[in-house]
Order: structure tokens, then C-alpha cells, then sequence
């Protein structure tokens, strides 16, 4: 009796064992990560939502509205940026008809399972031929949302790049180019008006790597012990910090200081540009990233502000240009991790 008393405990201890050790694997990091799918070789969506899981992963970016990958995510209870294609961007800003026609399909058969945060229309297509067709579609769709009393839970927003800025440097000096601030300053009072962020895509990895000399990687990697920059009364420590400032400090200068932003890509190539992108570079910064990110603290310039943010990308993806675009990624397509991150 005695021995069966001593197996059943155990028993009872390796079971404890297991589920503790699954559930420090699955605790939540509050990060997110970008699911681009421009490979072949890439695993079935469901597997990839499991991978999410198994490392905690709160939040994903599509860029487009795949079915596979909507499915998937159905009660998972992870956040998701929903990004439309830029190419359908002209014929949406054409008919509001054609705004609900793409939201019927591609949104409303999962609204109720999938937690949807943002809608983002375009990927940093301002400036460019497709700016013109950002507010239209945006104004559409918060509508539709609107009607559908979603309104104020699924926020929609636009997504730039670091080249909407005209001026970086230092970050009170922040300010959008002409060709850029003529459509983003009716695309801010948009945000404005509605509560929502703009959504900025920024990676001091091609600061560093365009400029190594006057660009510091403790600075670009979040690994400097005193201050690299100083502007008025503010230090900055590390670039992204500085980066995300000048974007506030633009739209000030667009008459706009109540929006808030999400850093919906950032990350560091494994390889691809030589001793620029190692593993342990792109580790360092995905690190140093999620830890930034998920402490909650503000800028130097907007200290109570909190930087919600993704990391570009979940896998290596082949189809994209070769180099450094296709070595973002934190996984193999066979899901093994390209370098340690989450654990």
C-alpha cells in the first residue's frame, strides 16, 4: 500500500511539474509579432497560433485578411492588427458599398471570435499614389464600426514609416515631409477625433547599418549605460526612444498632441548585411525591444505615454528580397527559434 501511495504521489509531482513547466513556457509577454507569410515553406496557420501560444504571444499583425490565419486565431484570445492589401485601397476609397463589401467578408464572419484592435488601412503608403484613398477607406470603416457598436473597441488607423519624417533629429525637431503631412494631417485630426493611434513602423537597425560610424549600436540595441543624446532638458538612451519622440513631436507640429502610437514592426536581421545582423545582434534587440515595451514607461518627451509594439517577424521568409528581408524573422519555417527570445 505504501508503494502505491508513493507512485501515485509521484505521479501527482510529475504532473505538477509539467503543467508549472507549461505554464512558465505559455506566461504572457504582452509583445506582438508581425505574421508575414510571403514563403512557401511556412507552417499551416494553426500551428503557428499554437507557436503563439507556447511562447505567450498576446498580439499578431496580419497584413492582409488571410482566411487560414483568421480561423486559426478564433478563441485564441490574441489580439490582432488586420491590415488591407494597399492595392485594394483605390477601389474601396471609390464606394462605401465597396468598404462594407470587404468588411462582410473578411471581418464580420469573425468578429465575434477573434479580438480584432486595430484595422489598419494600407502599409506606409503616405506618401505615395495610394495616400490619397487612406482617409476615405478610414472613414468608412469606423462607420461601419460605429453602426455595428464596435466603434470603441476596434480602433482604425494607417500605418507609416520613418520616411514620412523630414526632420529626426534631435527628436524636437521631428516634423513630416510636405508630400507626407499634406494627407497625414487629415488622417491625424481623424485619430484624433476617434481615440486611436497612429501606428509607426521604425528600426534603428538600418540607422546603425546605413551610418555606423555616427549611429552607436549600444544606442540603435537599447545597451547604453549614460545618455547619447541630449535635447533641451531630455536624454535619450537608446535611438528607438528617439525615433518615437520625433514622431510626437511632428504631429505637434500638424497641430495634434492627444494621439498616442503603436509600434506595429521593429526588429533586427540575423544575418544578411555581414557583422551588421548576427543572431546575437538580432537577439540583443528583440530582447532589449520586448523589455522596453513591455515596462510600460513612456518617452522622454511623453513619459505616461505606453508604447504598445510588435516584432517584424514571426519566420525567415524566402519570398521576400533576398538579404537582410528575409532574416527577420524569430522562427524557422519548421518553428524552431533562430536564436532564444522568449525563454
Amino acid at each position: 500500500m505504501m508503494g502505491l501511495i508513493r507512485q501515485a504521489f509521484i505521479v501527482v509531482v510529475t504532473i505538477a511539474t509539467a503543467i508549472h513547466s507549461k505554464i512558465q513556457i505559455a506566461e504572457a509577454v504582452n509583445i506582438g509579432v508581425c505574421y508575414g507569410m510571403r514563403g512557401d515553406n511556412l507552417p499551416p496557420a494553426t500551428d503557428v497560433i499554437n507557436l503563439y501560444k507556447k511562447y505567450g504571444i498576446e498580439k499578431t499583425r496580419l497584413f492582409d485578411p488571410n482566411p487560414a490565419a483568421l480561423n486559426a486565431l478564433r478563441g485564441s484570445g490574441i489580439k490582432v492588427i488586420l491590415g488591407i492589401g494597399d492595392e485594394e485601397l483605390p477601389n474601396l476609397a471609390a464606394s462605401p458599398d465597396a468598404v462594407m463589401t470587404w468588411f462582410s467578408t473578411n471581418v464580420d464572419p469573425y468578429i465575434n471570435d477573434v479580438l480584432f484592435s486595430v484595422i489598419a488601412v494600407g502599409n506606409e503608403v503616405i506618401p505615395g499614389v495610394y495616400a490619397q484613398n487612406v482617409l476615405p477607406v478610414m472613414q468608412s470603416l469606423q462607420s461601419i464600426l460605429d453602426a455595428k457598436g464596435r466603434g470603441s473597441t476596434i480602433r482604425v488607423s494607417a500605418v507609416v514609416s520613418l520616411g514620412t519624417l523630414g526632420s529626426s533629429y534631435p527628436p524636437s525637431s521631428g516634423a513630416f515631409t510636405p508630400e507626407a503631412s499634406s494627407t497625414l494631417r487629415d488622417v491625424l485630426t481623424f485619430l484624433s477625433q476617434h481615440g486611436s493611434p497612429l501606428l509607426i513602423n521604425i528600426y534603428p537597425y538600418f540607422a546603425y547599418a546605413s551610418d555606423p560610424v555616427k549611429v552607436q549600436l549600444d544606442y540603435a540595441q537599447f545597451t547604453a549605460t549614460e545618455a547619447v543624446v541630449m535635447d533641451g532638458s531630455l536624454s535619450y538612451y537608446n535611438l528607438f526612444d528617439a525615433m518615437v519622440d520625433a514622431f510626437f513631436s511632428a504631429m505637434e507640429k500638424e497641430g495634434v498632441s492627444d494621439v498616442n502610437v503603436v509600434v506595429s514592426e521593429s526588429g533586427w536581421p540575423s544575418a544578411g548585411n555581414g557583422d551588421f545582423t548576427t543572431p546575437q545582434l538580432a537577439a540583443t534587440y528583440n530582447r532589449n525591444f520586448m523589455n522596453r515595451v513591455t515596462s510600460n514607461k513612456g518617452t522622454p518627451k511623453r513619459p505616461n505615454a505606453q508604447i504598445e509594439g510588435f516584432i517584424f517577424a514571426t519566420f525567415n521568409e524566402n519570398q521576400k528580397p533576398a538579404g537582410v528581408e528575409q532574416n527577420f524573422g524569430l522562427f524557422f519555417p519548421n518553428m524552431e527559434p533562430v536564436y532564444p527570445v522568449f525563454s
